[in-house]
């Protein structure tokens, strides 16, 4: 079997998975953007989150401004989260600005803890 081959999730997979992958999430939303009262989940910062058979995390993150003093401190804090996470074996951060974050990205939860209207 090739590497693709391998990281090819099978029905099963992904239901084996399912509930690490929600454990993640809630890892997730115990981080906060040290600015903004509100976990980066729910901000939108997480542009991707995958799990392979090995339970490696992978994320792809953003941050509200591409100037974040605290970029590398909030990384830190996910990658700890994230890894404490009980199954989690490892965890690998990709940092983006393509694309651009924007209050599009804030979930329901976000835009009302920041008094923002549901559109």
């Amino acid at each position: 079997m090739s590497d693709k081959e391998k990281e090819i999730l099978s029905a099963e997979d992904v239901q084996e998975l399912a509930p690490l992958y929600e454990a993640v999430i809630l890892a997730l939303k115990q981080v906060y953007d040290p600015e903004i009262p509100v976990n980066i989940y729910d901000l939108g910062l997480i542009y991707e989150l995958n799990i392979n058979k090995e339970h490696e995390v992978y994320i792809k993150m953003t941050f509200t401004a591409p100037t974040c003093p605290m970029a590398d401190e909030v990384m830190d804090d996910v990658r700890h989260s994230v890894e404490l996470t009980p199954g989690v074996s490892s965890c690998t951060i990709e940092l983006t600005f393509d694309p651009v974050w924007d209050r599009s990205m804030l979930s329901d939860e976000a835009k009302i803890a920041l008094g923002f209207d549901l559109e």
